[in-house]
């Protein structure tokens, strides 16, 4: 049995600006259809998404409750049209905004996927921490349909040994913490607790810092009010901004001005300044 769902999406929304670099270790997109392997009810089910000229996307799955994650994961419901209104004329961001305004932030299947992403991605590009996270998936989860594995789980984590994880690439300290995270803490309750706290809750444990706490806010919970602190693409953009170096934490500043949606604007900070819609001097961006 096939579930076709069909989502008018509420404001705005591009799939092919907001899965262009989604690709990852669970999911693909090409030729406009996005592809997830989901682990739903003990079992995997392949899922794919697609939109129509008129906007309206199609999903399809096997099970409803497949379908229903994908659409989560979309993030075709969360409206971000007070955003848009909010940056219109922003000197920074306003072109990227009106001429990004279908872009949205996908987000991960599971909680344990964006710590694990968070974890993966600490001071280093782009590229590379996407490659080693693939690597940590992959190891966990051997690939089925696809080529494609399912997220990982705060107990397949959560299993896993710190060895394990520094043989794969991931640095000491950094496996350390997410091994005792996940051991410590049921990441998908995570949903039922405020973003400050949520914050709070994983800015104190050894090993994981701000940047690590907003991806999994962003994209493991669906939260618009924490923005990317000490991003490196973030870093390179306020560099350019003021002509000299400057530290990780700075990059608050930059995130200031838009507060409940800070966590929104930094995504469409770094996909405006790598194309080049920013007013900055050219610098490559992250």
């Amino acid at each position: 049995m096939t579930v076709v769902l069909a989502v008018t999406p509420r404001g705005p929304y591009s799939l092919a600006l907001s899965a262009r670099v989604a690709g990852d270790a669970t999911r693909r997109f090409r030729d406009g259809v996005l592809t997830a392997l989901l682990e739903v009810d003990g079992r995997r089910e392949l899922a794919h998404a697609s939109q129509a000229p008129d906007g309206a996307v199609t999903i399809r799955a096997g099970s409803m409750a497949a379908a229903e994650r994908l659409r989560w994961i979309l993030a075709v419901d969360d409206d971000h049209s007070e955003f848009l209104r909010l940056v219109r004329d922003d000197p920074l961001l306003g072109r990227a905004a009106r001429e990004l305004r279908g872009l949205r932030q996908l987000r991960t299947a599971t909680v344990a996927h964006a710590l694990l992403r968070g974890v993966c991605g600490q001071l280093i590009d782009w590229r590379s921490a996407r490659t080693l996270e693939r690597r940590v998936i992959r190891a966990l989860a051997p690939p089925g349909p696809e080529g494609l594995s399912p997220a990982p789980t705060t107990r397949a984590l959560a299993d896993a040994a710190p060895f394990q994880l520094r043989r794969l690439g991931l640095h000491e300290r950094r496996a350390a913490a997410l091994v005792r995270v996940c051991r410590g803490l049921e990441l998908e309750r995570l949903h039922d607790h405020p973003t400050g706290a949520v914050v709070r809750r994983l800015e104190s444990e050894r090993g994981l810092g701000p940047w690590s706490a907003a991806v999994v806010c962003l994209e493991g919970l669906g939260r618009s009010e924490h923005g990317l602190v000490g991003d490196l693409g973030l870093v390179k953009l306020l560099r350019a901004l003021r002509g000299r170096p400057v530290e990780a934490a700075e990059t608050a500043e930059l995130l200031a001005p838009y507060g409940a949606w800070a966590g929104l604007a930094s995504v469409y900070l770094l996909a405006g300044f790598a194309r080049g819609l920013l007013p900055v001097r050219a610098v490559r961006a992250a």
